[in-house]
Formats: C-alpha cells, structure tokens, sequence
C-alpha cells in the first residue's frame, strides 16, 4: 500500500533548490492551505494562486478554512485547473468578499474573483460582492466573472447587487445546488451556462431582471434554468430576463417561479433590442409565477429535446459535466 511521505513537497523544493532548479508542475503539491488567522500555508487565497505554477497540466486544489477573505482574487488564463474549496459546514461559512464597484474599478475590476483560466472549479463556499447600490449608487459590481472555458461551480453562493455573476468570452459554465442574488442583469453574458437545482433569489422589493443574455447569433445556447426554484422579496415584480444582445437566449424549463415573476410579460427590452426578437423560451416550469400565454413561448416536446444541460454545454469537445 502506498503511503503519503510527510514533508515530501519540502524535500523535493529543498532539493530542487540546492540543484538550482525548480520543482515542475507534476511535483509541486497537488493541495495548498489557505487560513486567514495562520494556520495553514498561505494567509489570503491570491497568495495561494500565485504559488500555482503557470502553465500546470493538473488539478491543483486550495482549500480555505471557514471564515471572511476580504481580497479580491485573479486566476490568470496560464493557470488552468483550479479548484477553490471551502472547507466550512456550509457554503455560508467560507466567503471571499469586497465591495470595488465598475465605476471606479471597471466591469471586470470589480469581479471579486475574476478566473481567466479554464477548467475551474468552485465548491462549497461564497463569492460576494458587497457594494451597496442603494446607499453609493448604482453600479455594476459583480462577484464572479467566469472568462475561462469549462468551469463548475457546486454548492457555492454568489451574491451582489447589480451583474451577479458573469459567463463571457465564450466561457461555458455548470451550475449545481448553488444559490445566485442579485437585483439588475445578475446572470450575464455572452457565454453558454446552465443553472440545475439552483436557487435564484431577487432581493430588490422594487424587482429587477434575472438575465442579460449577449449570446450571439451564431450561437445556439445561451443560458439554461433547468429544475431550479426562483423567488424574489416582491410579488409580480421580476423579470426572467431582458436582452443585452439583439439575440440574447435564455430558456427556463421544469423550474419553479414564484409569485415574484411578472405573470403577464417575464420578458422585457434592453438597450433597443426587443425581447420578442430575443431566443426567450419556457418549457413546464410551475408556481404561481408560471402561465401560458403569448408573451411566454413555450418549447414543444420535440423541441425541448434540443435545449438540455448536455446541449448547452457540449461544445465542439462534448463536455458532458451534467453526466
């Protein structure tokens, strides 16, 4: 049986240093440690994605124990295959927040964590940003921004006010068992995302719009709310989404819609694109927020078929993250 060697990682920098070389991808360690109050390797969770070696060809996992990083984070495009873990009871636990709103930091400056690189995965903790649209004014302050391809993000909690979360650059993105808030645009982009068994909450009492979808023309998906509950502070107040670009799609199927949504017209115009030109769909959702009629274009059966997580997530490679 093959067993850990303690201290392997040290010997192995030791030696590579005393050899005037440095240690590979392959044998830096697989796990860093991140703890706020010292216990574990690194103090902040940027330090610990800058130990990563650029260009790594593996996973490398950076568990943080349960408490507030108050940090912004960047994950550059050469440093693929990482996975942030909170290693709290609950995603609540584990929460890296700050409050940089894009008036004064730019869109993507203000991403409390901006992941460039591919493959990234988010487990069981919080991405926040805290500024307060109502007291400062409003602004986009987001508290993710996914720009690398293929991320995942299981049992994580993404939480801010204006533009949530953003899928760009063609970036595809798998969201499970997580929870998203936000008041205007907070599922935004032109990437490809699907949202399975999430909770979407709108907290503004005066409503907002859950989507801004940018997907292009020549893409056929866009944003997919499959299976998922939305609720909201407010009844008939909340849109499903407006169109950021002129073919913006965006489906929502099997999913529960409270009473918060706008029962007669859950779509609405952005920017001079029409929503009635926009890829809207619906597709057997319930709740009191859910309804037939002609502003609400149902999918048929047969076209249903075309519009589920493994189709909006296959690309050219057949990434098949949904199982």
């Amino acid at each position: 049986m093959l067993r850990r060697i303690p201290g392997l990682t040290a010997l192995i920098a030791l030696a590579a240093a005393l050899l005037g070389v440095s240690p590979t991808a392959a044998e830096a360690a697989t796990t860093l440690t991140v703890a706020s109050d010292g216990t574990a390797t690194y103090r902040t969770v940027q330090a610990a994605v800058n130990a990563v070696p650029a260009g790594n060809t593996s996973r490398v996992t950076i568990t943080i124990k349960a408490g507030t990083y108050r940090e912004s984070v960047v994950i550059p495009a050469n440093k693929p295959y990482i996975t942030l873990e909170g290693l709290g009871s609950s995603a609540a636990a584990t929460v890296i927040v700050n409050n940089k709103p894009a008036s004064t930091a730019g869109t993507t400056g203000s991403a409390t964590v901006y992941v460039q690189a591919k493959e990234f995965y988010g487990k069981n903790l919080t991405f926040s940003n805290d500024y307060d649209e109502a007291a400062n004014g409003s602004s986009q302050a987001l508290a993710l921004a996914l720009y690398g391809d293929r991320a995942r993000l299981g049992n994580v909690r993404v939480i801010a006010d204006q533009d949530t979360l953003l899928i760009y650059n063609s970036a595809r993105a798998y969201v499970w068992s997580s929870y998203i808030e936000g008041t205007v645009d907070f599922i935004y982009g032109n990437g490809s995302a699907v949202f399975y068994a999430c909770q979407i909450y709108e907290k503004r009492s005066t409503g907002g719009y859950l989507t801004a979808a940018n997907t292009p023309a020549t893409q056929t998906y866009g944003f997919l709310i499959y299976k998922s509950t939305i609720t909201g502070a407010t009844n008939n107040v909340t849109y499903l989404g407006r169109p950021w670009g002129a073919a913006g799609q965006v489906t929502v199927r099997e999913s529960n819609l409270s009473a918060t949504i706008k029962v007669a017209q859950p779509w609405t115009d952005m920017s001079g694109n029409s929503w009635k030109n926009a890829r809207f769909y619906e597709y057997k959702n319930t709740g009191a927020g859910a309804t037939l009629n002609s502003n609400r274009t149902q999918l048929t059966d047969a076209q249903a078929a075309n519009y589920t997580p493994q189709k909006y997530l296959a690309g050219s490679d057949g990434w098949n993250p949904a199982g």
